[in-house]
């Protein structure tokens, strides 16, 4: 997950291989609350490890549920049997709406019949999140429910023991949240042993796909709901929920819909192929592929696979009610975009009751990216950009998943305009590796990905500097002096001699350019592997530098490097750092800074270096070492020490890391095609 302010995503140009989806949000809720609710022990496999999941897992675990964490995203829960074992408890629940609406509904039930009391909050946008129908319609059912805040909106206390009235029909709003009617089905049968219970719904019943996923799991844990058309449902006498022992979660239809739309715009070599969610998929929003179609995608489905090219373009202009698949409806509106002429996306009044208010954010969005957009209380109508149209946008994301997965889409555009995503991290809501995920299936042309070199003489800081860059940016980093140490190690264990008078032999050279062409380097994490082993302790020794800067002096060497340094220019940018990294390896960088400090300098910051390490060395003997090591660069008669025509110069021999980081981060503001 990207935990920075903004991610700069490069042009992207092409699409195609496979991406695993993770678990659906929606069933991963659902499953967990009903396992939780049940006798016995479920395992639930393929659970979806977000923000959602971890605010439910940690409520059900403060209310006593036992859980048992047995791999990444495989949770054993012991239920509670549809008993209270905790009477009190104080539960955040985040902006999972997945969350707050069952949980309130089992706890004020569940209080009314044994007593106890419990608050439910989340955050700031959860607490302007409407759950005043819901809460009418516990009240109608006798269940203490009080406000703590704003009256139809969380925070709220349940409270018990309070006497329920259970057989005149339950009526609930239908019109502005689905999960108003979810929550108190998973509820209802905890408190319908004596009678069945009837529940009313009132008004055109919205995201109806989302029920029907309700049912279907309800129905797995033991309890058979009767459904008459959308406007009635009965839980039948003595229910009571039983683990089906096991429960595999799908993946997350929602989200495979901007994958569906990678392909729709992308994959003409080959196709994107979606793993975890297929035609025989529970979720509504599978039906997403269906309005995909509609634009002119070609997509195949599998039980529980789908695959996905490019067909129709530009992409055919869709009018749609999109009441059945709210969610995935958001990425219809970036695909239009796209399209040959105005989309409009009709029955999406709950986007303003979402994360955020959806409707009039999309709309600010794609204006910002050049689109004219229209917009009303239910509707969007989103004329699409011509090639001219597109403008570099820096794209806010209201806290609001959805809004950054969408907004990635916008990197297709053929303008090859860059897009800054802001606050990529709130895609941990449901999918916090989704850019990591998208890299795996899309490309960009070399020239597009970005690439900061950081230049200059050993010990100058530069990889310091590098790593705090990339760590800023959420860009790869390059060492390429770890390479040529890298080439020194291998070669000793090669049995390759690497002193002066052997580096003379153009055997030896030659041998030496082998092994830098099939080096098999990798960072990962900070630390340095060869192969399978990991050598960052090795590479830090006074011996493995020398051996470095005099094989860094060997032109098969250089070129044999040249190739695997390129290779690291990968999604989303790289920073290099090394001595020839603006002259050489990247000369259509766009920033280069040569980073140079006094010898001094730099001799004292080696030898706190040593001292840290508990090696010994003096001062004097450092700096002589450096200036020998300084002039040997200079005079190499391949890639010598210098600094690139276009470089910026930074002399950081009196600033901080942090000074440092700030400067070469102005300059690069300056160069970004972004509004301040």
């Amino acid at each position: 997950m990207y935990d920075i302010p903004f991610l700069d995503l490069p042009p992207l140009r092409r699409a195609g291989g496979t991406v695993r989806l993770p678990g659906s949000k929606s069933i991963s809720n659902r499953v967990l609350l009903l396992a939780a609710l049940s006798a016995g022990r479920t395992v639930v496999r393929d659970l979806l490890d977000s923000d959602d999941t971890r605010v439910m897992l940690q409520a059900l675990q403060t209310l006593g549920c036992g859980l048992e964490r047995l791999d990444a995203t495989t949770v054993a829960v012991t239920g509670l049997g549809g008993r209270l074992p905790v009477r009190q408890a104080a539960l955040f629940l985040g902006n999972a709406g997945t969350a707050m609406r069952p949980l309130t509904a089992a706890l004020a039930l569940l209080a009314a019949r044994e007593g106890g009391s419990f608050e439910l909050r989340g955050v700031a946008r959860m607490h302007e999140r409407p759950i005043g129908d819901l809460v009418e319609a516990l009240r109608q059912l006798g269940a203490d429910v009080a406000y703590l805040g704003q009256e139809g909106y969380p925070p709220l206390r349940v409270h018990g023991p309070a006497t329920l009235r259970l057989e005149a029909p339950i009526r609930v709003r239908g019109d502005v949240s689905s999960q108003f009617l979810t929550a108190l089905l998973l509820a209802l049968p905890l408190v319908a042993q004596a009678q069945p219970i009837v529940v009313e719904v009132s008004g055109e019943l919205i995201s109806k796909p989302y029920v029907a996923m309700t049912l279907k799991l309800l129905a797995r844990f033991g309890v058979a709901v009767q459904r008459d058309g959308w406007r009635r449902f009965t839980i039948p006498a003595g229910a009571r929920y039983a683990t089906p022992g096991e429960v595999h979660v799908e993946g997350d239809a929602s989200a495979a819909s901007y994958f569906i739309a990678a392909g729709a715009l992308a994959a003409t070599a080959q196709p994107v192929t979606i793993e975890g969610v297929g035609l025989a998929s529970i979720q509504g929003d599978v039906a997403f592929a269906e309005a995909a179609r509609a634009m002119g995608a070609e997509v195949e489905g599998e039980a529980n696979r789908l695959h996905v090219r490019r067909g129709a373009w530009p992409l055919r202009a869709l009018e749609l009610d999109c009441n059945a698949i709210p969610d995935a409806a958001m990425t219809l509106a970036v695909m239009a975009l796209y399209a040959d002429g105005a989309s409009t996306l009709r029955g999406i009044g709950s986007w303003r009751v979402k994360e955020t208010d959806r409707i009039a954010a999309m709309a600010t969005e794609l204006r910002r990216l050049g689109a004219t957009v229209e917009e009303g209380p239910d509707w969007l109508r989103v004329h699409p950009l011509p090639a001219d149209g597109w403008r570099a946008a820096a794209l806010h994301t209201y806290d609001d998943h959805r809004m950054a997965m969408c907004g990635s889409l916008a990197a297709f555009n053929p303008a090859r305009r860059p897009v800054r995503i802001l606050d990529p991290k709130c895609v941990a809501k449901t999918f916090p590796d989704y850019f990591e995920t998208l890299w795996q299936v899309v490309e960009a042309d070399p020239a597009d990905i970005p690439v900061i070199c950081i230049d200059g003489p050993s010990a100058s800081g530069k990889g310091t500097l590098a790593s705090a860059l990339a760590r800023r940016l959420g860009y790869h980093v390059l060492d390429s002096g770890a390479l040529y140490r890298l080439v020194g190690l291998a070669a000793a264990r090669a049995g390759v001699p690497t002193d002066a008078a052997a580096l003379q032999d153009e055997a030896v050279q030659a041998r030496l350019g082998e092994l830098a062409r099939t080096l098999p380097a990798r960072f990962d994490g900070g630390r340095v592997w060869l192969g399978q082993e990991d050598v960052t302790a090795e590479l830090r020794s006074e011996e493995a530098g020398a051996a470095a800067s005099r094989v860094s002096a060997i032109p098969a060497v250089r070129a044999g490097l040249l190739a695997l340094q390129r290779a690291f220019r990968r999604l989303p940018g790289l920073v290099a750092d090394g001595r020839d990294m603006g002259t050489v390896v990247f000369p259509d960088a766009a920033l280069k800074v040569f980073l140079t400090a006094s010898a001094r300098a730099r001799a004292q910051r080696r030898h706190e270096q040593l001292r840290a390490r508990n090696e010994h060395a003096s001062i004097e003997s450092l700096l002589a070492e450096l200036e020998a090591r300084d002039a040997r660069d200079r005079a190499r008669s391949v890639a010598p020490l210098a600094a690139a025509e276009d470089a910026l110069a930074l002399d950081n021999t009196h600033q901080t890391i942090e000074e440092s980081v700030e400067t070469v981060l102005g300059w690069w503001a300056q160069r970004r095609p972004f509004e301040a």
